[in-house]
């Protein structure tokens, strides 16, 4: 019955008042807070999804960057990075290295509509730094272990930058994470065996949309990992503090592939198992305390996710093979708004969100 009273605003004076005359002043209070919520969640619901590029020269984009002065670069397969100026409305594409086209250009991050990074995931691992609009490309960074595989890339504010890989045996044949260190992205350092965390048997990062890692707004870099085991590690000075994650793990297609925090203490991680991409299970939980504890929301978003961002404090989108889902209460309550992507972020100016994979989109929110 309440549902069908709240069809409508043009019977809101009416509903009220019958609400409080034949239910009493108590329980139709109670109603009446249930309502204004009700009617103020629907007021925040209006969203427009729409298909900006087609077809992008990169077929499988994975990495996805605003800027201050409202660009937006793409990276992904066919060895392309994109970028575009007006809302993704018209792109251009480059070709850091022109002699691989083949190159997968999984993370990559924009300091501005001039200056971006773009690295290559696997043997030889490469960065490339253009300053320039991508006219011209500069290879900062390669190397040439055996299994190396850089799974994310991100900056601080103040232009220090981290990119994270999968484990590789130390001096010792303990397993570590890959941890590179640059500032600005014009040169880059390996970090010494001690400054990387080790990893268990089978964990590893997911390079699905360059959200694995990302810096704290305190500038502390922070990243989560899946396969047999799924944690969320902080760097504390030249160590990393880890929690474990109650989000589904054990195998290699499981854990968490993004983390997203709005300010220093709530936090968002998303995942799934993508070879099952449609399992609902164990597949978002939220933080109030920095990361130390999760909690499950009330309504699980509809299946592996492999992206999620911070519209506001209340709005966030997530996204992966099995659909976009979209939550207006802080990630408590998920409904599907439409096919799934890659990669989201939140344009920097907080008007739009963006959305690649084999197509990019953008999101409009009221």
């Amino acid at each position: 019955m309440l549902a069908g009273l709240l069809s409508g605003t043009a019977h809101k004076r009416y509903t009220l008042q019958w609400l409080l005359s034949a239910a009493g002043d108590r329980i139709g209070l109670l109603l009446l807070v249930l309502l204004t919520n009700m009617l103020s969640l629907s007021a925040q619901s209006k969203y427009q999804v729409s298909i900006v590029c087609s077809k992008p020269e990169a077929a499988s984009i994975r990495a996805l960057a605003t800027t201050t002065d409202s660009a937006i670069w793409v990276s992904g397969t066919n060895g392309k990075v994109g970028r575009s100026l007006n809302d993704g409305n018209t792109w251009e594409w480059f070709m850091p290295d022109p002699n691989c086209d083949s190159c997968d250009f999984r993370s990559l991050h924009a300091f501005n509509r001039n200056k971006a990074v773009a690295i290559r995931i696997g043997q030889p691992a490469k960065a490339y730094l253009t300053q320039d609009g991508g006219k011209t490309w500069t290879n900062t960074l390669s190397i040439d272990t055996a299994g190396i595989f850089i799974d994310g890339l991100a900056f601080s504010k103040s232009g220090e930058g981290f990119a994270i890989g999968d484990p590789l045996p130390d001096a010792n044949g303990t397993p570590r994470f890959v941890m590179l260190q640059t500032s600005h992205g014009s040169q880059w350092q390996s970090l010494p065996d001690a400054a990387r965390p080790i990893a268990a048997t089978g964990e590893a990062i997911f390079a699905a949309s360059n959200t694995s890692l990302i810096i704290l707004p305190d500038g502390t870099p922070c990243f989560v990992t899946g396969g047999t085991k799924s944690a969320i590690y902080k760097r504390k000075g030249n160590n990393w503090n880890a929690y474990t994650l109650p989000v589904i793990q054990g195998e290699s297609g499981t854990g968490a592939f993004s983390v997203a925090f709005r300010d220093q203490q709530n936090g968002i991680v998303v995942g799934g198992n993508y070879k099952q991409d449609t399992l609902r299970y164990r597949n978002c939980f939220i933080t109030t305390d920095g990361g130390k504890s999760w909690k499950a929301p009330h309504t699980a978003p509809s299946g592996y996710k492999s992206g999620v961002t911070w519209l506001n404090k209340n709005t966030l989108v997530a996204t992966g093979t099995s659909g976009t889902d979209i939550s207006f209460n802080g990630g408590l309550d998920w409904q599907k708004i439409g096919k799934g992507f890659n990669v989201v972020t939140c344009a920097i100016y907080k008007k739009k969100i963006f959305l690649a994979g084999k197509d990019i989109a953008v999101i409009t929110i009221e």
